[in-house]
C-alpha cells in the first residue's frame, strides 16, 4: 500500500517584513514548483586520472528559483503584494507547508511575473522567485 498523497492543502506564505511580522498566505494557488537546488561542479582531472576518465568535484550550491501558479484576480491582496514586492525588489521569507505539516522555508524576491487573461478560460498568474540561500526542511 503507497503513502503518496495529492498537493491538496499546501500553501504558500510570503513573510511581510516587518519585526516580528507575519506570514501572508497567497490567495489562490493551484500549482507550485519548490527551489530546485543544483550544486555546481568543477573539473579535478590531471595526467594519471584513472582509465583516461575525466574527474570531478562538487561545487557550490545554486539555490535555484521557486514558481507557484495562482488564479489571478487583479487588485486582490495576493496581486498587490506580488506586484509590490517585484517593483521593490524586497527579500522576503517564504515558506511552503505541505499537506502532512512539513514546511521549506527560503529567502528570495519576487523575479517574475507573468498573467495571462485568455478570452475562455481563469485568468492565472505564475510568479517566478529567485532564491538566496538554503532551503531549511523542517
Amino acid at each position: 500500500m503507497s503513502n503518496a498523497g495529492s498537493g491538496y492543502n499546501t500553501g504558500y506564505f510570503i513573510h511581510d517584513g516587518g519585526d516580528p511580522g507575519v506570514f501572508d498566505e497567497m490567495g489562490e494557488v493551484f500549482g507550485l514548483e519548490p527551489p530546485d537546488q543544483q550544486a555546481g561542479e568543477f573539473e579535478t582531472t590531471h595526467f594519471k586520472s584513472p582509465n583516461r576518465t575525466r574527474e570531478f568535484g562538487a561545487g557550490l550550491i545554486d539555490p535555484g528559483e521557486a514558481t507557484f501558479d495562482i488564479n489571478w484576480i487583479p487588485g486582490d491582496a495576493t496581486d498587490v503584494k506580488i506586484q509590490a514586492l517585484k517593483a521593490l525588489g524586497a527579500i522576503r521569507s517564504h515558506k511552503i507547508v505541505w499537506p502532512n505539516g512539513v514546511t521549506w522555508a527560503f529567502d528570495g524576491w519576487i523575479k517574475g511575473f507573468k498573467p495571462t487573461a485568455p478570452i475562455d478560460d481563469r485568468m492565472t498568474g505564475t510568479v517566478t522567485v529567485r532564491v538566496t540561500g538554503s532551503t531549511a526542511i523542517s
